[in-house]
């Protein structure tokens, strides 16, 4: 008998229904009952990992811990359980073909002609068992992204079709996201897309053991009945997945309409305890609930698609509720910002955040908002690239070195206090090349670093090229610039801050990307506390 049981997630109709939070979702109440679940993405582009990807086409790049560029529904997964992914929680299709041809180049098939199957799809199937195998989970749920009848999500559904006769009966299920349409016109629910969705499924030889239908309207009893006829499942197997305020309703909405009781049964587990969601509930409570709101401009290049920013934005809601604030952040385009309009472009903000990024677009238009925040007393952070043009800002503005730049965007600035790490002069490949994932940080006694994270070393995610030049750091402190965190191993200068300001910090590494609502990340949160003291002391 297998340990480990598996759920697979796929979707039809439509692509963006939310996968990744009915997956999260069923993980936390499986876990809220006492049980070891885990959740992964398998993605059908040809891409290695997303870390190549501008924004624009596919979200954020979310990293983990062992330095995974990795898809942004491994953030939810982490801010749903409060467990770090790794590099095996998100596997590509080009992940995979990169793997088999370099393992028929090193004989590994002595002689065989490689084809999809079996050994693109067993390849797959190895990759969906291995967090599994680990012995550190009771149920594995994978994500397949995309849409069922995708050619390039074929040979998933075809590995998953296989998987599911390897493991043998109730040691696996299939659930399928569809779309119950409202059409307006005729005042009515649609279900022929679930049922030629399912059908299509069904074609590739999977059946679905649980439907969860995403909704606008309630779903009634009939038509509940009328999915589960002609999709071929219980009726308890179709799930009501309506439109929430939140995404953290849905793991209450799943409770209540027995997602997790139906998964259990058919995996053939008892249903253990009530799930505890206390917790979860107490944040979902403060949420709703503000005694304060606050303004917070995101200042970025990005700005157009929500998703560019998503772990930023997510860690806002949890520092907000944690403070029992409501925070809502105003999308700010650095492209358009100068210093002639700054000020009406950056008008009733209650504090800032200057964006992560790449490239020269809308530099200019970031360092003016940092100007803009620093001396007029607005509560500042700024993230990685974000930390970057505070420091060039104020080499240009305190210092009066007007050439000042990072050389991403000017090779040949006269002062160069942002430049390439040494490590990435002579790096050509830019696919995972960047220093990633979790490093260590000392921060110094006393300092603002220090009182917000209530130690004097922490581990952050990273996620760049270009760094502090050492060189200027001297003269920048002298100035008033304070290097407050350092690694301990490269001396690289990880936190800036400015004393006597309401909040001035800007860090190397990406704190959002650690934020759950389990732990809302204490830089977000103090931050948070800093633009409502100041809000309320006008």
């Amino acid at each position: 008998m297998n340990k480990t049981k598996y759920i697979f997630v796929t979707g039809g109709v439509t692509s963006s229904l939310g996968k990744g939070i009915i997956a999260a979702s069923l993980a936390k109440l499986l876990q809220a009952r006492g049980y070891r679940a885990t959740i992964q993405k398998f993605d059908p582009y040809i891409n290695v990992d997303p870390g190549t990807l501008n924004p624009y086409e596919h979200g954020e790049c979310y990293v983990t811990d062992d330095g995974a560029e990795t898809d942004l529904d491994l953030g939810h997964y982490e801010r749903f359980l409060n467990v770090p992914t790794s590099q095996a929680n998100n596997v590509t299709t080009g992940r995979v073909y990169l793997s088999v041809i370099e393992k028929e180049r090193r004989g590994e098939f002595l002689g065989k002609t490689v084809q999809v199957v079996p050994h693109i799809t067993n390849e797959i199937k190895e990759r969906m068992q291995l967090l599994g195998n680990s012995g550190d989970y009771d149920i594995v749920i994978t994500e397949i992204g995309g849409t069922v009848g995708d050619i390039e999500s074929l040979p998933y559904i075809e590995s998953v079709r296989q998987l599911i006769w390897d493991l043998g009966e109730h040691n696996s299920l299939v659930i399928h996201l569809t779309l119950v349409p409202y059409l307006a016109a005729a005042g009515e629910l649609k279900t022929k897309p679930t049922q030629h969705s399912v059908k299509t499924l069904m074609e590739s030889g999977i059946k679905a053991d649980i439907l969860v239908c995403r909704t606008e309207h309630e779903l009634s009893s009939d038509l509940k009945e009328k999915l589960a006829l002609f999709c071929n499942v219980s009726k308890e197997s179709v799930i009501q997945s309506i439109d929430a305020s939140t995404i953290y309703d849905v793991p209450n909405l799943m409770l209540e309409e027995g997602l997790d009781k139906v998964a259990l049964k058919k995996l053939d587990l008892p249903e253990k305890n009530t799930p505890d969601l206390k917790q979860w509930n107490d944040f979902l409570y403060k949420l709703k609930h503000p005694a304060h709101t606050l303004s917070i401009g995101l200042v970025g290049k990005y700005v157009e698609l929500q998703d560019s920013y998503k772990s930023i934005l997510e860690a806002f809601i949890h520092a907000g509720s944690a403070n029992e604030t409501k925070v809502n952040v105003v999308s700010v385009h650095s492209e358009y910002i100068d210093r002639e309009n700054v000020k009406d472009k950056l008008a009733g903000l209650d504090a800032i955040v200057v964006a992560p990024g790449f490239g020269g677009r809308g530099i200019e238009g970031k360092i003016e908002t940092v100007r803009y925040a620093r001396e007029n007393n607005i509560p500042f952070l700024g993230i990685c690239l974000g930390m970057q043009m505070a420091v060039i800002e104020y080499a240009r503005n305190v210092l009066g070195w007007r050439e000042a730049n990072s050389t991403e965007m000017n090779e040949h600035t006269a002062y160069p206090v942002i430049n390439i790490m040494e490590e990435q002069k002579d790096i050509v490949n830019k696919g995972g090349t960047m220093r990633l994932g979790a490093w260590k940080c000392v921060l110094d006694e006393g300092s603002l670093a220090e009182k917000v994270y209530g130690t004097n070393e922490i581990m952050e995610r990273h996620r760049h090229r270009y760094e502090f030049n050492e060189d200027y750091k001297e003269k920048l402190q002298g100035a008033g610039l304070k290097t407050s965190g350092t690694n301990p191993d490269t001396g690289l200068v990880e936190i800036i801050e400015l004393e006597k300001h309401p909040f001035f910090m800007g860090v190397q590494y990406h704190p959002e990307y650690k934020s759950t609502v389990a732990n809302p990340h204490p830089l977000f949160v103090n931050f948070v506390k800093a633009a409502v003291k100041k809000k309320v002391n006008k």
